[in-house]
């Protein structure tokens, strides 16, 4: 990887994700604040025309866009854009179709190449379908094959770290033995340490059964240990109840739950200031906001920014805290 860009502020790449879902419009609602623009300069791999098309459809004046075709001169102070491809996009509005889906890859794509070669200092991923996230995802994580990438959910009140990822169940606990989640809650600590700030991070650790002493509660308890003789901060294992009923939690920096809708679960209860993916573990920040494409509200100018913000917000901070 190259030297890491030394503009003022930091430079975010933006993918655009599917362009018939409301990637676009999330975008333009968020960069319509012209306070965005004094924590980043934002540089979008996408299609000038789409853009145009979903701002002159919810009727935005802001925000105003410049055309590039080096990331190196992104203007500050403006949404920059650098065009995927020079032709004009035919937009379907409310369904993915093979055109958007290439278009996505193409995206993040040539965002990641940019991000590997230090001329962005972080990538925010637009809303996609679960298959193409998941591709685009697998693409960026290629490029760092001893990279061990941990997604956290990240909202204004809390941190939750998943294990596993989205899984079905009988894989997802396939993977957990004591050595695994012990690596998992070493790449947490680091992370909470060196991206968010936190100089003693103490993390809760979920149990696999309600019950957490019966079955799988023995290795996490046994993981739990052998990550505290390695100095980590580690605590568990809890149930679920044990740990946000009486709002437990606010005891730690964040928490570690063994599968996805262990994790997904109390975050979205408490969903406040939008919800945002950052995976933890790589080399490079990047960030994308926790929901899909929306299709069946397409258009409708129903699509609810704070989610995208927050990404946006996300990867400023743990850009600046790496920085500093």
């Amino acid at each position: 990887m190259q030297e890491a860009s030394t503009h003022p502020l930091p430079r975010v790449a933006l993918s655009h994700g599917d362009f018939n879902g409301i990637g676009y419009e999330v975008m333009l609602k968020t960069f319509a604040d012209a306070r965005m623009f004094e924590m980043l300069t934002p540089v979008l791999y996408g299609q000038s025309k789409a853009f145009a098309y979903y701002k002159k459809n919810f009727g935005m004046d802001a925000p105003n866009y410049a055309l590039t075709r080096d990331v190196r001169q992104a203007a500050p102070g403006k949404f920059n854009i650098i065009n995927i491809v020079e032709n004009e996009l035919k937009i379907e509005p409310g369904a993915a179709t093979d055109l958007s889906t290439e278009m996505s890859v193409v995206s993040m794509k040539k965002a990641v190449e940019e991000l590997r070669n230090g001329l962005v200092d972080a990538l925010v991923m637009a809303p996609d379908s679960p298959v193409v996230a998941k591709s685009n995802l697998n693409y960026l994580f290629s490029h760092f094959k001893d990279a061990e990438p941990l997604r956290l959910m990240v909202n204004d009140m809390m941190r939750i770290a998943l294990a596993t990822d989205d899984l079905p169940l009988e894989q997802a606990l396939a993977q957990i033995d004591t050595p695994f989640l012990v690596n998992k809650m070493t790449t947490l600590s680091v992370a909470l340490k060196n991206d968010f700030g936190i100089d003693t991070p103490k993390i809760a650790v979920m149990g696999i059964n309600p019950y957490v002493a019966v079955d799988g509660g023995d290795k996490v308890l046994k993981a739990v240990a052998d990550a505290q003789s390695k100095g980590v901060l580690a605590f568990g294992p809890f149930t679920l109840s044990q740990l946000f009923v009486n709002g437990q939690w606010k005891k730690y920096d964040a928490v570690l739950a063994m599968y996805y809708d262990q994790g997904v679960f109390p975050l979205k209860l408490m969903a406040l200031g939008g919800c945002a993916y950052y995976w933890a573990g790589l080399p490079v920040v990047c960030t994308a906001p926790m929901h899909g494409p929306a299709f069946d509200i397409v258009n409708t100018n129903r699509a609810v920014p704070d989610s995208y913000r927050k990404a946006v917000y996300l990867a400023c901070d743990i850009v600046n805290k790496k920085g500093g």
